[in-house]
């Protein structure tokens, strides 16, 4: 089996550059008997900087770069030279990446945006030159500052997908058809569970030349936030996205328990998921008629669970896929 390009997940270590030495040194010139302090300034440590970069939809290229190293700065010169700085390290990474302490869990940073760049490390500060002590009753000091040592330390970087809408839903619910239905992304469509293994992204075009962008996540299970199925791994795409589109089929057993079963496993993922807007969609709709359609909106309105807008959709035959989309639009720009 192929391995995926797509890597949402990496441990790397990173070590800033250390600060060059100040100089200790006087003035030698001809005819001058006391020439005064003049040792320059060390440079400065490279940092370590990310950078955001919309071009990247995955943290491959650092799958193998498990150590990563700037460059220290150099030491100071007489005649007030200053060290040259060491070279900062910039890793471009998708936008969506958290950086987090692999020893404290501590979230560093995130990036969200393109061109967006973070210092992780700082670099060592340069030392200070002798020049820099000099006083009405030190006016020779024998001495300059050493330059700031680099830091260091293990970093887990987390990929959360950025997209407007975020698809919510047990395996084989659809949403990858939906998925290729409205915009030109091409997921894996097949009739077992856990088709999809990885988030898809697709824009989808919408009128006048407006677009929105859809996120297909993995199936989730009951048990899914403590691990089970694919879990944790991809429960933490949904947290990026403006609004859950939930997809529940037609041939359920109960809607309406389906749709609690994974409102619960949000909940117990993280509470702050269900401030967002939410929208159910009931899919494969081009298998029932319109008499079983109401039966089943009788069966939902008597239960009272389900207290989102619901709609009924097919994406083999395209019914109601022209409202879905209006509706999730202006649920993403005109927010409650």
């Amino acid at each position: 089996m192929a391995q995926s390009n797509f890597v949402d997940y990496v441990k790397i270590f990173c070590r800033s550059g250390a600060g060059g030495n100040g100089a200790s040194h006087f003035r030698h010139e001809k005819f001058v008997e006391f020439g005064g302090p003049d040792g320059g300034d060390g440079g400065r440590g490279g940092h370590i900087i990310l950078r955001g970069n919309a071009q990247y939809w995955t943290l491959i290229h650092l799958k193998y770069r498990k150590h990563i190293h700037a460059e220290n700065g150099e030491s100071g010169g007489g005649a007030k030279c200053h060290g040259k700085n060491g070279a900062d390290i910039r890793i471009d990474v998708p936008l969506g990446t958290v950086a987090r302490d692999a020893e404290t869990g501590e979230v560093m940073c995130e990036v969200t945006e393109d061109g967006q760049e973070v210092v992780l490390i700082p670099g060592g500060r340069g030392g200070l030159g002798n020049w820099n002590f000099r006083t009405a009753t030190n006016q020779a000091p024998r001495y300059a500052q050493t330059g700031g040592e680099c830091k260091e330390g293990w970093f887990i970087l987390e990929l959360k997908v950025l997209a407007d809408v975020g698809l919510v839903g047990f395996p084989n619910a659809g949403k990858s058809t939906l998925l290729s239905a409205v915009s030109a992304a091409k997921p894996k469509i097949a009739d077992y569970a856990f088709t999809t293994l990885e988030p898809n992204l697709g824009i989808v075009e919408y009128r006048d030349g407006l677009s929105f962008v859809m996120a297909d996540i993995p199936g989730i299970i009951e048990g899914a936030h403590e691990g089970r199925g694919l879990g944790m791994r991809f429960l933490r795409h949904i947290e990026r996205n403006s609004v859950l589109l939930f997809m529940i089929t037609c041939e359920s057993a109960d809607i309406s328990a389906e749709y609690a079963v994974l409102l619960n496993e949000l909940r117990m993922y993280n509470p702050e998921l269900l401030d967002k807007e939410r929208m159910l969609a009931i899919t494969k709709c081009d298998m029932i008629d319109d008499e079983l359609k109401k039966h089943l909106s009788d069966e939902i309105e008597a239960k009272g669970v389900i207290d989102i807008p619901y709609i009924y959709i097919s994406s083999v035959t395209g019914e109601a896929i022209s409202e879905l989309k209006d509706r999730l639009y202006r649920m993403i720009t005109e927010p409650l």
